[in-house]
């Protein structure tokens, strides 16, 4: 793992270290977002999504592209894209052996989120 594999999110009182490939999603709460890892583990920063999405930019450049806005509350990394419902409005995110997320998004949002997978596997 090199160094542009990592993020670094520091604050007084905390400082994570995030392997971004291990990120499946990340979540807003506010000012807060909520990374959520491949381990199960759930940490929070006091960011907005849209800081995050530049954090992402900054930090990842072209590889940040591996990440999606999904509307106002999530980013999802497409690795983890496993299954697109549009009408149930649900998104899953899956590593195919230790877990899967379910989240619920709106039927316009993945619709966006289909043509972008479709084009991309094309």
């Amino acid at each position: 793992m090199n160094n542009h594999d990592v993020i670094l999110f520091n604050s007084r009182d905390e400082l994570f270290r995030i392997e971004v490939s291990k990120v499946v999603y990340f979540e807003a709460d506010g000012n807060y977002t909520h990374i959520i890892l491949a381990n199960k583990l759930d940490f929070s920063v006091l960011m907005n999504l849209a800081k995050m999405e530049k954090v992402l930019a900054d930090n990842l450049h072209e590889r940040a592209g591996r990440f999606m806005r999904i509307g106002k509350r999530f980013i999802v990394n497409t690795n983890y894209i496993v299954h697109v419902h549009t009408l149930k409005q649900r998104l899953v995110l899956s590593d195919g052996i230790s877990f899967a997320y379910t989240l619920n998004i709106s039927k316009e949002a993945l619709k966006n989120v289909k043509k972008v997978i479709v084009g991309v596997r094309i």
